[in-house]
């Protein structure tokens, strides 16, 4: 049996052991990742060699010529993966989206940094740590001045010989491929999350067909188009190192294979002798370090991420996001996309949605990867032998049969998504259903402002403990501190910690609505002891009451209709805007800073219990909201026609904290103890993980199996 065949068994009867353990096929992944560890034990000693060796044969007219040609082969190929990853969103359907806040609204751009990552200091540091662009220029700079190096033979034949046993070692692990990939399959199709497919089947399925298309058609098509070598013969020399490439999600592990293939087809169809077909051998270890097209294809999730978010990218934005990604791309994905994520202002939480979409895309990145490897040893290795070729008539209809798969697949996609994967909005009913973490708490919750309760004598810690009640007053329509949910129960970051107060205290809870204009006078009466529903602090509050220490600070932001995202991004921006109307809540401090910060614009106060009713009849006269980002994003969720803008490149903290019942010094002490306590042992940061950030909003599920969920042989 071929080991193609062996493979495609091995593929196979490893996707139906992980469908049916499930989650329990996880104790194969020790032989998964040791199937991948022994394929790349042997790749970057030889890559190392490879290039020094090869390049040492050259001579320096060759060398020259070899990074022009090959440099302007693996440009074309870049414009074609960028060509396709921006027209992606072509195929995305029209949605509402909105999101909960995300630190990236905030956080400062990271610099990326070029130099450490090509320029080692330390080449052996770099081949220990696998940091492959360093480990090949060093490589590059040993094999160009081995050229003019006299008796080079000499070395040249140690790392022949080296070279030669590093390639027996490799295809010694290659047999054992079909074992390796069985295990890989199993736990992959075992722990791929059916959740996570679902929110992202939009982007899963647009990569996929793009993919398939550059790697089926589109770049081995430019092969057969420019050079004597048929797709038939590429694909039957290149399947196995392709299969084994798209299933360990590795190009790395394959380059061994890639190079060995391409020398064949240059022997057989290029007819360019034997110092043609040494040429792979420089090409693709040195074209490794370069963004490849299954990489390029990447820079749709960026614009995925801004559809998806509601932080849509506008096309004149697409020039500076392929120039960027360009740069970025030479080191990891992992760090290339955060990057930028925040570069364009989308939520960096999405980058999740990456890690989640990668189980399957990396997948079909590889293959596209490992094609454009192939492609670029062989365009390269004929332009540098004279076996490129231009027909006029092979290359139109290569050109009109692209074109006419090109609009197929994306007018395809886009009907298919308005037919049939059609995403209906369900954020709102998320914020609705939110509950409190350790479940709903035992607590009297009242909708009327009640009378001022008969005079209380003693300190007021005292007090609360005799009643056995602590009064926490609460503001309605609070989002995300204080508000009721689907099922009519008042919860939020701040009914959170009045729980957890409480308990702490070991008496009951009472909550009572304040009213904003009369908080002050209420809390002197004894109406609640404590406010704890997400009050700013202020220099005319502080001067009329005691505040606890601050527990969270919030970002002034403005909430603003999804297409006048792009008015409001930098301050700069919005006072050259002319004339807006702002409505500001009605707070002084609030008030004068937006004065302050925008002085022609109109201000228009606004009430929270009004807000609702003036964003849900999509505040046609109002050009933006000034409201602090954290509360805005919520907002948003329920009404996602809006998005959250905080300018750069000021960024104002607008502090939090608890208004105090009377001037009570030791309640006022107890309180801000018990604040830097839920600091220390991270409730109010779970409370920010839930409540702001909404990232335990969405319960996750069982991941289902055949052994579980249709034999039930486990629980």
């Amino acid at each position: 049996m071929s080991l193609s065949r062996q493979i495609l068994i091995g593929l196979a009867a490893g996707i139906t052991l992980g469908l049916f353990l499930g989650e329990q096929s996880t104790a194969l992944k020790w032989a998964a990742d040791g199937f991948v560890k022994l394929l790349q034990m042997t790749v970057l000693p030889y890559v190392t060699l490879s290039i020094i060796g090869s390049l040492g044969t050259l001579e320096i007219a060759q060398a020259r010529a070899l990074a022009w040609r090959v440099g302007a082969v693996v440009a074309g190929l870049w414009l074609i993966a960028l060509t396709f990853a921006l027209l992606m969103p072509l195929t995305f359907p029209d949605a509402e989206s909105a999101s909960f806040f995300s630190t990236t609204l905030i956080e400062p751009r990271r610099p990326f940094n070029f130099v450490d990552l090509y320029i080692p200091a330390n080449p052996f540091h770099s081949l220990a740590n696998n940091i492959v662009p360093a480990v090949v220029l060093f490589s590059i700079l040993v094999g160009v001045a081995l050229i003019g190096v006299p008796r080079k033979h000499v070395l040249l034949d140690l790392l022949g010989v080296a070279t030669d046993a590093l390639a027996r070692a490799t295809r010694f692990v290659v047999r054992l491929t079909p074992y390796g990939l069985f295990a890989i399959a199993a736990v992959t199709a075992g722990t791929l999350s059916l959740e996570q497919v679902g929110r992202l089947q939009v982007y899963l399925v647009a990569y996929v067909l793009v993919a398939l298309l550059l790697g089926l058609w589109v770049l081995p098509g430019l092969v057969a188009a420019l050079t004597p070598i048929p797709m038939r013969d590429f694909f039957s020399l290149t399947h196995s190192a392709l299969i084994t490439a798209f299933v360990a999600g590795d190009l790395f592990i394959v380059l061994p294979a890639l190079i060995g293939a391409s020398q064949t087809l240059v022997q057989n169809h290029a007819a360019a002798g034997p110092d043609g077909s040494v040429l792979p051998d420089v090409i693709v270890p040195a074209s490794f370090n370069f963004p490849h097209a299954g990489k390029l294809l990447s820079v749709s999730f960026v614009l995925f991420a801004g559809w998806f978010a509601d932080a849509a990218l506008a096309m004149a934005d697409y020039p500076r996001l392929a120039l960027t990604a360009l740069v970025t791309f030479f080191g990891s994905l992992n760090i290339a996309i955060p990057f930028l994520l925040d570069q364009f202002r989308i939520p960096n939480d999405t980058f999740q949605l990456f890690l989640a979409s990668g189980v399957i895309n990396s997948r079909f990145g590889t293959l596209v990867a490992a094609v454009h490897t192939v492609v670029v040893s062989l365009l390269g290795t004929c332009a540098m032998t004279g076996s490129l070729r231009w027909n006029r008539g092979r290359m139109l209809r290569y050109a009109v049969t692209t074109a006419a798969l090109t609009l197929a697949t994306i007018g395809g996609a886009r009907f298919l998504f308005a037919q049939v994967l059609q995403h209906p909005y369900t954020k709102d009913q998320v914020l609705a259903g939110m509950q409190l973490q350790r479940g709903p708490g035992t607590a009297v919750v009242l909708r009327e402002v009640p009378s001022a309760p008969r005079a209380e004598q003693g300190p007021l810690l005292d007090r609360i403990r005799g009643r056995g009640i602590l009064r926490v007053g609460y503001l309605p329509n609070s989002l995300p501190f204080a508000f009721f949910n689907g099922r009519g129960d008042l919860v939020g970051f701040d009914v959170e910690l009045a729980h957890r107060l409480a308990s702490e205290l070991h008496v009951g809870l009472e909550f009572v609505p304040c009213d904003r204009d009369a908080l002050v006078d209420q809390l002197a009466a004894g109406v609640s002891d404590i406010v704890m529903s997400g009050v700013a602090v202020t220099t005319l509050r502080a001067s009329r009451t005691v505040f606890s220490a601050s527990y969270l600070d919030e970002t002034m932001g403005f909430v603003v209709a999804d297409e006048q995202r792009g008015r409001f991004e930098t301050w700069s921006s919005i006072r050259a805007a002319g004339h807006l109307t702002i409505a500001v809540p009605d707070v002084s401090y609030y008030i004068d800073k937006i004065h302050e910060l925008i002085p022609d614009a109109a201000i228009l106060k606004f009430d929270f219990d009004g807000l609702s009713a003036l964003l849900a009849g999509g505040a046609k006269d109002i050009d933006a909201f000034a409201l602090p980002a954290e509360r805005g994003s919520a907002w948003t969720l329920m009404y996602p026609r809006f998005s959250v803008v905080v300018p750069e490149p000021a960024t104002i903290r607008i502090p939090l904290a608890y208004p105090l019942g009377r001037d009570d010094r030791a309640f006022e002490t107890f309180i801000n103890t018990w604040i830097e306590l839920k600091r220390k042992d991270r409730t109010i940061a779970d409370a920010y993980e839930h409540w702001i950030l909404g990232r335990s909003a969405e319960r996750p599920t069982r991941r289902w199996s055949i052994i579980r969920d249709v034999f039930h042989w486990v629980e």
